[in-house]
């Protein structure tokens, strides 16, 4: 088995590639491209003293990486972590908060990075035919989506929040998560958890009444009890960007930095240590990883120091779903994992061609998404709504149209106004 990884120089990279050749799949090489190969040197080294006897290759482009693949799995970022911290400070200084999959940060990410994953899906629709692509590339909907219209290669999108929360909520319920069905729906980044069952019974009624229970499902202080005791869901952490916009944008302004600074900063510490050929390399972006988890959400939710992991969250993570997907495609293990895919009436809501983000069987025949059904009335309005920001971005995106963009960008909901739309579309993506 071949698996290629496009953005092969990310910093995931080296997580992914110890998950995978230390599973059971039948690898016999991990092919990695990046076009800034400096950078891809120094992951690929860290990436090598995890990969046992598996061979890992670099590729000067990435015809060669992905040729005969297996696997293709796409995580780039254009316009690099520097791209993403100017635009979280643009959306700051246009007073919207700044966030690389929502809002403004999310709409000028999506923009520079769809035409660049269409044209390597063609590429692996050209060279390897028969790959799934697992996209981990943000936003991770709305590129998912753009593939799917454009191309006619197999994808499926990968983001592990939705099962961290199954995770929190099974540990706050006292029950074992693989003996439960989590009931969820959404898009990504836009996600509820509608019910919990074990044992064939709902669960989430013992915890509506039970206010520690509810505080402690989230690492930062995002929702409060009785909000949450109202909506009757459990959001994914990403709501609280649209639950709490104005929280949210004075935290990250009185703290005068955006979470892409802080991890600018981060990985230029990583990639200045590696570059000086560290005997204990693998140590070192260890402590980067656990850096960059301490900070994770601090400054949105205004927390006072910084947040530690539950025990149990070394059972999600992009690179471990990522892997339950390849293996239960190739070992035909009908799993059930949350991922984004087409909607074909699912939510009967959105158009069929829309991507969203379900419970999916996962065999040999690729993702085939449960029945949801309708969705509820507290949540119906925003999820049409960013889902038609959603369209209408990666029609913007595939045409180059300007007058498109900038109605995609006022149809945002944290943005909302055609004239502050206009002005942030010139500053995010000057003509």
């Amino acid at each position: 088995m071949k698996l290629a990884v496009i953005g092969g120089g990310g910093v995931r990279t080296p997580l992914l590639v110890n998950g995978l050749v230390t599973s059971d799949l039948p690898i016999r090489e991990i092919a990695l491209y990046d076009p800034d190969r400096p950078r891809l040197a120094l992951v690929a080294g860290v990436a090598r003293r995890l990969c046992r006897d598996v061979a890992l290759t670099e590729w000067p482009a990435p015809e060669p990486c992905v040729e005969g693949a297996d696997y293709v799995f796409t995580s780039i970022r254009v316009g690099g972590i520097d791209g993403r911290a100017r635009d979280e400070a643009v959306a700051l200084a246009h007073g919207v908060v700044g966030q690389e999959t929502v809002g403004p940060g999310g709409f000028a990410m999506a923009m520079r990075t769809i035409p660049h994953v269409v044209a390597y899906a063609r590429l692996v629709e050209r060279l390897a035919p028969r790959a799934w692509v697992i996209n981990f590339t943000n936003p991770v909907g709305i590129v998912t989506q753009a593939v799917q219209a454009e191309t006619g290669a197999r994808i499926v999108g990968i983001c592990d929040t939705p099962t961290e929360l199954f995770e929190e909520v099974a540990h706050a319920l006292g029950v074992p998560s693989g003996e439960c069905y989590f009931d969820f729906f959404g898009l990504n980044h836009l996600g509820w958890l509608r019910e919990v069952y074990h044992a064939a019974a709902p669960q989430l009624a013992r915890l509506w009444d039970d206010a520690e229970a509810l505080r402690r499902l989230y690492r930062a202080p995002l929702f409060e009890p009785a909000f949450l005791r109202g909506l009757r869901l459990l959001p994914t952490e990403y709501l609280y960007y649209y639950y709490r916009a104005r929280d949210a944008f004075e935290n990250v302004r009185r703290a005068g930095e955006s979470r892409g600074a802080v991890i600018a900063r981060l990985n230029a510490d990583l990639f200045a240590a590696l570059g000086k050929t560290p005997a204990d390399a693998v140590a070192v972006y260890e402590r980067y990883l656990a850096a960059r988890d301490a900070g994770y959400m601090q400054l949105e939710s205004g927390a006072s120091t910084p947040l530690a992991r539950s025990p149990w969250a070394a059972l999600t993570g992009y690179d471990k779903i990522a892997l339950q997907t390849v293996r239960a495609i190739h070992f035909n293990a009908n799993a059930l994992i949350p991922l984004d895919v087409r909607n074909g009436g699912n939510l009967p809501e959105l158009e069929p061609d829309d991507v969203v983000e379900v419970p999916c069987v996962v065999g040999a025949n690729g993702p085939m998404p449960l029945h949801v059904g309708p969705l509820p009335e507290a949540v119906r309005p925003l999820a049409v709504r960013v889902k038609e920001y959603e369209r209408l971005t990666v029609r913007a995106a595939l045409s180059g149209d300007r007058d498109l963009a900038r109605r995609a960008l006022a149809r945002n909901p944290l943005v909302g106004a055609d004239e502050l739309a206009g002005r942030l579309l010139e500053t995010l993506l000057p003509a």
